[in-house]
């Protein structure tokens, strides 16, 4: 959602593509990107489908699949609103969604298509070593950097291991690597020099994970959204996930309402789900 809302805000996707490769593990997925609408509003749905051992494609979007509405505002920068909290590291501030790149929100599709079975198995130092040794810009790294250290150590936490034992599962997985990295190229791209958020929405329930049935906000989530303001509801469903939760921690420096700003352009990001009364969208404003 995050990435589907600085696309929709004007970032470029394909220059997100391109800075991917140099991962070098681009025969594990394709991206695609596409003009949707979710309860009228138009917003670009962005997806990382993986190939797995039978090159079947598995759509991923999740990172940032909250259902509520958050903005986030940068000063430079994107206010994102998503439907789900989170969504990425700008700016939330409700009703207000961010994707910033409306133009080239088509529908393409890339990737190659070799198989892999290995799919969600990197740990911490893997995904470390892969940042670090892709020749991305010293922003770029950083910010993934911080972004993967804080979702580790709160997965540390809750298992009870050190940060180099961790191992990933939904955040070692491609998809989350893409978000995340795809995520800190758009912003460095956009010029973002501050990112405000609103509280962040992380709806209500159950959830069935790895370990059985879980409320909402799950346990590695709630852990990543310590120190940030965030709002329950009656939204059903897991608004906020552990890697939208972390882009959001890592990046927003305040958390607040819609900051004074001349505003530039505006993305909404689409989640997978639809709520009845809800948009599912992420909000990201983009202004000075």
């Amino acid at each position: 959602m995050v990435i589907g809302a600085l696309i929709h805000a004007g970032a470029d996707p394909a220059l997100m593509e391109k800075e991917l490769k140099k991962l070098n593990i681009q025969e594990e997925y394709e991206l695609k990107w596409t003009n949707v609408i979710k309860n009228g509003i138009s917003a670009v749905k962005f997806d990382v489908l993986l190939k797995d051992v039978h090159d079947h494609s598995h759509e991923h979007s999740h990172v940032h699949s909250h259902d509520h509405s958050h903005d986030h505002s940068h000063d430079h920068s994107h206010d994102h609103s998503h439907d789900h909290s989170h969504d990425h590291s700008h700016e939330h501030s409700h009703d207000h969604s961010h994707d910033h790149n409306h133009d080239h929100s088509h529908d393409h599709s890339h990737g190659h298509s070799h198989s892999h079975d290995h799919h969600g198995q990197r740990n911490y130092k893997q995904i470390v070593q892969m940042i670090e040794s892709a020749g991305f810009s010293d922003s770029v790294r950083d910010m993934a950097l911080r972004i993967f250290r804080k979702i580790g150590e709160a997965e540390g936490r809750i298992h009870g291991v050190t940060l180099e034992k961790v191992h990933f599962h939904e955040v070692g997985a491609v998809d989350s690597i893409i978000d995340i990295i795809g995520t800190a190229i758009l912003i460095d791209q956009l010029g973002v020099t501050a990112v405000k958020s609103s509280p962040v929405p992380v709806g209500t329930g159950k959830i069935s994970i790895d370990h059985g049935i879980y409320p909402v906000p799950a346990p590695a989530t709630l852990e990543i959204l310590k120190g940030v303001p965030v709002l329950g509801g009656d939204v059903r469903g897991e608004l906020a996930t552990p890697t939208g939760a972390a882009i959001v921690s890592v990046l927003a420096d305040e958390f607040c309402s819609l900051p004074s700003m001349k505003v530039k352009s505006i993305g909404y990001g689409a989640g997978t789900k639809t709520f009845r009364e809800h948009p599912n969208v992420l909000r990201v404003i983009l202004g000075e």
